[in-house]
């Protein structure tokens, strides 16, 4: 599927949901950050993320420290990587995106599963630790 057949069909929530799956995510945070600034990106992730669990009866699953976390650390890694300007070319140089526990290096899990977190962005409780994909990227 195409960059704009994806985010067309993410955001008139026409995407099978076994499609959104945490890689389609990522993808959708690149595809935004690409074409517009921080804020705006944020702005349409959550809308689009918000959107989309609520068409298929999960709004409740919507996670703002989360998806906040996610686009920074997109945001982060284009900054870093102005090379990797398509979806296939970012997601190779970033694959650690796609791991369970990349944000394991800034949050404790109980900081995640704080109620509070799904509903205002938390700070990070935890430093990244030197030689840590997130600290450390390959370019």
């Amino acid at each position: 599927m195409t960059d704009d057949a994806f985010l067309a069909a993410l955001e008139s929530c026409r995407l099978d949901p076994a499609e959104f799956s945490h890689a389609a995510h990522i993808r959708a945070g690149f595809l935004y950050l690409r074409t517009r600034d921080f804020a705006e990106a944020l702005g349409a992730m959550r809308r689009a993320i918000k959107a989309f669990a609520a068409s298929i009866g999960k709004d409740a699953l919507y996670h703002e420290t989360i998806t906040v976390a996610f686009m920074t650390l997109i945001n982060e890694r284009m900054s870093a990587d102005p090379s990797a300007t398509d979806w296939p070319r970012f997601a190779e140089r970033h694959a650690d995106l796609f791991s369970g526990n990349v944000l394991g290096a800034h949050y404790s899990p109980e900081r995640l599963n704080d109620p509070q977190a799904r509903q205002v962005f938390l700070l990070p409780d935890r430093a990244p630790q030197a030689g840590h994909p997130d600290r450390d990227q390959a370019a």
